[in-house]
């Protein structure tokens, strides 16, 4: 028996008979469509009829315009677990946060939902062959499921889209088309392509099927949430305060936020939830609309690394959205890739939950929403794990998360063995020692981290204030801190008092670098609070180095060339010749430039070079090494150097470091204006001279050349 009663049309209105696969109006020619049903007979069966049926997402059939898995193609899609983050919950000092795992789906993934009904609706009417665009994770899923259906799938990808993500879609057999050129050119590609071949067109969040599959994951939420929490006493299901999600089409939030409203028709949930809708900072046209109070998105260039979202046209579904998140104090939101990566970290060290990019962006919105109060003490929360990680431990772990550990050779071969060993477990000790540098200042970090790094080798992290370095100092446990007192939004006394205070961060012993004049009281609590105080500007560097290394019950290192006075102030930065170099990302396409510019590097023996020769493997490089200079070019594939300048600049961390523009452009004065903001230096290729790159190079290091 179906429910399943008429199409009705979101932009007139217009109501047509009940067929899951019209693709348009048949009074507009809107392909925005809406199935529609009996609601009134579900709400008598529901949730009775439900009790002994599989945990799946066709457990909920009556709502659904399929009414019966084909079995040759389900694969147990749906009814993903419904997580509570208790270590989340302790972090924020907020109760009932929970994941939506969809991670667990076939191919791991929300997307699962809609392939899984997609493809079982082609299979029904007969389509034996299908064009798909996509950004990575529903290439992946409809790959698997054409496969066990048997339907042949041309799937189109921009070439941002990972390798990895390219290579499991073709194992599945599909024929994978990358495009060079944005997810909305690609989206544009494929529709050509399928029209002139003849061939069916998935239409993702406009299609019947691709939105009804995500309204399940709004009856799973209430149904597993009523079990957590406990029912009402109408034995009605509940609805969460809030639903965040990631978004890039935003097909799930439109099928989630159906689902809730579907249930709240039938009497099964007593509220609607707030929608948090979150994007990329690089490429976030619903939010700037948002927050303009447009009613419409412009279209924007993806200038993210977040490839899963970077749909820079969100068309009539930012229209929906808005409309849902404005009807109950929702929110949208965008977040820096750079945040996203950090976020990606702490749920993996702290929950357990290895996912994605696009997820982690789904939770540095909810790490964001609960430190500004967005969402209150008393409200519930349900995120969205849209999918598991892909190859990404570089984005988010750097190069400092392998300890080299190497066995050396002693000159007397029956000690070779012990004294290699003991040399090898020393180098370990400092390997897992770990100092955080807090000062807003980001030359002054540089500058101390290079000191460090060049006498030991420690792993350095850094702090621009004492909000981020408490969150770090949660996340890492460093065992020593080096920190500023005049900051912003948190002052270094605040800090460590709240460090002292806290008995998991009160025996982190804590040297302070200030250049502020010290009152006899700041003194009284510096004394209790800390190691000792250093002035900026009044001491040798290798005094410095040498306290860190003593309180860290290490041995100071012996060199014959003595460390010279360094002034923090002035950014003096001479220091002796050690094998720990100085890291560089070169953007630049041109393989003869590249080269130059490496050779004349080189030449000083202070340099560790990384290479990219586009400008988002360039963005990549740059979140990978986290380098003390960035050398690019403008005219770049894919990204220009001017679109990496922006994207870096959308990164708080990463807009610090310096960078020289090495172009052959003859720039005009709109693109000299628009380089004068980042404090870049620009030398023209065709004038290239070795002495004044190196003075270049050398002046935006800080360093004696």
């Amino acid at each position: 028996m179906t429910f399943f009663q008429q199409v009705v049309c979101l932009e007139c209105g217009h109501t047509m008979s009940a067929d899951i696969n019209l693709k348009a109006c048949t009074h507009c020619n809107s392909q925005w469509l809406d199935a529609r049903y009996d609601y009134a007979a579900v709400s008598e069966q529901w949730p009775a009829a439900l009790l002994n049926r599989d945990r799946s997402l066709w457990r909920y059939r009556e709502l659904l315009p399929l009414s019966e898995p084909d079995p040759e193609i389900s694969m147990g899609e749906g009814f993903t677990s419904l997580t509570r983050l208790y270590t989340y919950e302790r972090m924020f000092e907020h109760e009932h946060i929970y994941a939506k795992d969809e991670r667990q789906g076939p191919t791991s993934s929300f997307k699962d939902r809609q392939a899984a009904l997609s493809v079982m609706a082609m299979r029904r009417a007969g389509i034996t062959e299908c064009v798909l665009a996509s950004t990575g994770n529903a290439g992946a899923a409809y790959a698997a499921y054409c496969a066990r259906a048997g339907i042949k799938l041309w799937l189109f990808l921009t070439s941002q889209v990972s390798s990895e993500k390219m290579r499991e879609a073709a194992l599945y057999g599909a024929e994978v088309v990358k495009v060079s050129g944005t997810y909305d050119e690609t989206k544009h590609v494929a529709a050509e392509f399928a029209k002139r071949k003849g061939i069916h067109l998935d239409r993702g969040a406009k299609a019947i099927p691709g939105k009804e599959s995500m309204k399940t994951l709004a009856f799973e939420i209430a149904e597993q949430l009523a079990g957590k929490l406990g029912a009402d006493s109408t034995g009605r299901w509940c609805a969460p305060d809030w639903y965040i999600q990631a978004v890039s089409g935003g097909i799930g939030p439109l099928g989630v936020w159906k689902g809730f409203q579907e249930l709240l028709e039938m009497g099964m949930i007593d509220k609607m939830p707030k929608l948090g809708v979150i994007q990329a900072a690089g490429c976030a046209p619903m939010v700037n609309a948002f927050q303009a109070g447009k009613a419409e998105a412009d279209p924007v260039t993806p200038k993210t690394l977040i490839t899963v979202l970077a749909t820079g046209d969100p068309g009539y579904s930012y229209v929906v959205l808005r409309e849902a998140v404005l009807s109950n104090g929702g929110t949208m939101l965008a977040i820096e890739d750079g945040k996203t990566f950090e976020a990606m970290r702490r749920l993996a060290s702290k929950a357990g939950f290895s996912v994605e990019p696009a997820t982690a962006v789904a939770f540095a919105g909810l790490e964001r929403m609960l430190t500004e109060g967005i969402i209150a003490p008393h409200e519930s929360v349900v995120v969205n794990c849209s999918g598991h990680t892909f190859t990404a431990e570089s984005h988010i772990l750097g190069d400092q998360y392998v300890l080299d550990l190497q066995l050396g050779e002693s000159a007397t071969p029956e000690h070779s063995h012990v004294e290699g060993l003991d040399a090898a477990i020393r180098k370990l000790d400092e390997q897992v020692t770990s100092i955080l540098i807090v000062d807003d200042n980001p030359a002054d970090r540089r500058l101390i981290r290079r000191l460090l790094q060049r006498y030991k080798r420690y792993r350095i992290y850094e702090a621009g204030g004492g909000i981020e370095a408490l969150r770090m100092i949660q996340d890492r446990k460093p065992d020593f801190i080096i920190s500023d007192l005049t900051m912003p939004e948190m002052d270094g006394f605040t800090l460590l008092e709240k460090l002292k205070n806290d008995p998991e961060t009160a025996d982190i012993p804590v040297v302070v670098v200030s250049a502020k004049t010290i009152t006899t009281q700041d003194a009284k609590v510096l004394e209790e609070y800390t190691e000792s105080i250093w002035t900026k500007g009044g001491f040798d560097t290798r005094q410095l180095v040498d306290h860190v290394v003593q309180a860290l019950g290490h041995t100071p290192r012996v060199d014959t060339t003595e460390m010279q006075p360094a002034n923090l102030n002035t950014l003096t930065d001479s220091r002796p010749e050690t094998k720990v170099k100085t890291p560089v990302v070169i953007i630049e396409d041109n393989p003869q430039d590249l080269r130059l510019a490496r050779r004349l590097l080189e030449s000083e023996d202070k340099y560790r070079i990384f290479e990219a020769s586009s400008g988002r493997a360039g963005l990549k490089a740059v979140h990978e090494h986290h380098p003390e200079l960035i050398i690019l070019d403008l005219m770049l594939p894919e990204m220009d150097g001017f679109a990496v300048l922006e994207a870096l600049q959308h990164d708080e961390r990463l807009r610090e470091i310096p960078v020289l523009v090495l172009s052959a452009k003859e720039l005009t004065l709109q693109e000299q204006n628009f380089l004068q903001p980042y404090g870049t230096a620009v030398i023209r290729k065709g004038a290239l001279d070795r002495k004044e790159f190196l003075y270049v190079v050398h002046n935006l290091l800080k360093v004696e050349g």
